[in-house]
């Protein structure tokens, strides 16, 4: 009897998988927008004179915000108000970003005062770029926050559990986003006659629908904290103070995560954004084409990160992981850099990109549960967002660095495409080489602090080769 009184919310299986299911839908949709404008770079360089410079530009204001310090004070509210009202607080940020992101892209925008306002100053973005910057700078906050709130809700709703299957299921949720929207972006633009609204206003109404879900998750939440007697699942004596940051900080632990965590996200999201017009360039292929092969690089991913979940909370071996994940994505981008352009076919360069998808499943899959077990749980909030905040900084820089690079090793075809394009020829293709060397580096880089990683772990005893279950 008195263990049936005891019995918690979250100790029911149902429960807490239901309450996974509200939270990771909400992140799927998320992803869905973050990548939609992906398969369409060479349409809106068509149709609103994106450049390679504007388009990088455009990726990275998504972390600007950020990287300016939001993420850290996300991470000190996430801390001080709980998961309930940051959660709230990020799916509506994402919500109101994503409008005025449709605003910018709008055709009745185009011809505003505005707009016309907008064009007269830095005439080298056009208007619908500087609001779509805007609108995707105010998504970025809300994403990010709602990044590290769901992982802090998983951490609490799976402590002692699955709590590695459950991140790793998330991810998985949240990239099938990545897979969808490769394939429905184009096929929106293609059904709405060529317009690159369409699938913006889409996936807007998407985001609307998962503030809704976490809304409902959030009631479930709320029993949850009634059961275990506070407002949050940390008793008084243990409330997060600002001054606790300190320890984070202090952490070499902290640091070699956070340092690997940029790494390797500089080489695996930034280049999303580039991946579709990268194939197209070197498979001489058209956009959706493209589109179709690299929609495929999440699929592995979303199978096996919760396998690999799994077997880390039952066997561990986390750290091993983050190693081969690092040493897979450096032989695939050397493959896209070197290989690929040699031998042009597609099946080829669908066996590479699924490939990556296996180093995309083993990092993260290792990476997220690894942080509980070198952070204290009342200051877990602050560690996700500075992690994420270290992580930002390189989304932020890198895709406008890509998108300088890819101009400057390929002098005049920018100018050749937009003229190719007006005289309806085909347009010529962009060089990638030197950006695929860039995200390699990055690999070379994450791979050495992965090493770093387990020395530490084997010395101090962290137990990130450790089972996650508590038997």
């Amino acid at each position: 009897m008195v263990q049936a009184i005891q019995k918690k919310l979250n100790d029911s299986f149902v429960a807490r998988w239901v309450a996974l299911i509200l939270i990771a839908l909400m992140m799927f949709f998320a992803y869905m927008f973050v990548d939609v404008m992906s398969p369409l770079q060479t349409l809106i360089e068509s149709q609103r004179g994106w450049n390679p410079n504007v388009f990088g530009t455009y990726a990275a204001s998504e972390f600007i915000l950020n990287v300016c310090g939001f993420l850290i004070l996300a991470g000190i509210i996430l801390d001080k108000c709980g998961i309930r009202f940051t959660g709230t607080l990020s799916a509506s940020l994402m919500v109101i970003g994503a409008a005025i992101k449709y605003i910018g892209i709008s055709d009745w925008f185009q011809t505003t005062a505005t707009a016309q306002w907008l064009g007269s100053w830095w005439v080298s973005m056009p208007a619908s770029a500087k609001l779509s910057c805007l609108g995707f700078m105010v998504f970025g906050c809300g994403c990010e926050m709602a990044g590290i709130t769901v992982s802090r809700a998983i951490a609490k709703w799976f402590k002692g559990k699955e709590m590695a299957l459950a991140m790793g299921l998330e991810m998985a949720i949240a990239r099938l986003g990545v897979f969808a929207v490769l394939s429905l972006s184009p096929w929106l633009a293609a059904k709405f006659d060529g317009s690159v609204v369409a699938p913006i206003a889409f996936c807007t109404v998407l985001l609307l629908i998962g503030l809704i879900n976490f809304i409902v998750f959030s009631v479930m939440d709320s029993k949850l904290d009634k059961q275990i007697g506070a407002m949050e699942s940390e008793s008084g004596e243990d409330k997060f103070k600002a001054s606790d940051i300190k320890y984070i900080l202090t952490s070499k632990m902290f640091w070699l995560i956070a340092l690997l965590c940029v790494l390797y996200y500089s080489a695996i999201f930034p280049f999303q954004r580039y991946a579709t017009n990268f194939l197209e360039s070197t498979l001489t292929i058209p956009a959706d084409e493209a589109a179709n092969i690299f929609r495929w690089f999440p699929i592995l991913a979303m199978i096996l990160t919760p396998v690999l979940g799994s077997f880390i909370d039952y066997k561990g071996k986390g750290a091993s992981m983050l190693l081969y994940g690092a040493l897979i994505m450096i032989v695939c981008h050397l493959s896209y850099a070197f290989i690929l352009p040699i031998y042009p076919e597609k099946w080829f360069a669908l066996l590479i990109t699924v490939v990556l998808g296996v180093s995309f499943s083993l990092v993260p899959a290792a990476l997220w549960p690894s942080v509980p077990k070198v952070i204290d749980a009342k200051i877990l909030g602050s560690a996700y967002s500075l992690i994420f905040w270290v992580q930002n900084v390189g989304l932020c820089f890198v895709p406008k660095i890509i998108g300088n690079v890819l101009n400057a090793t390929n002098p005049g075809i920018a100018e050749a495409r937009s003229a190719a394009m007006a005289a309806g020829e085909a347009l010529p293709a962009y060089n990638y080489t030197v950006p695929m060397i860039i995200f390699a580096s990055f690999g070379v880089l994450a791979f050495i602090l992965g090493i770093w990683l387990k020395r530490e772990d084997k010395v101090k005893g962290y137990g990130l080769e450790l089972p996650n279950v508590q038997k």
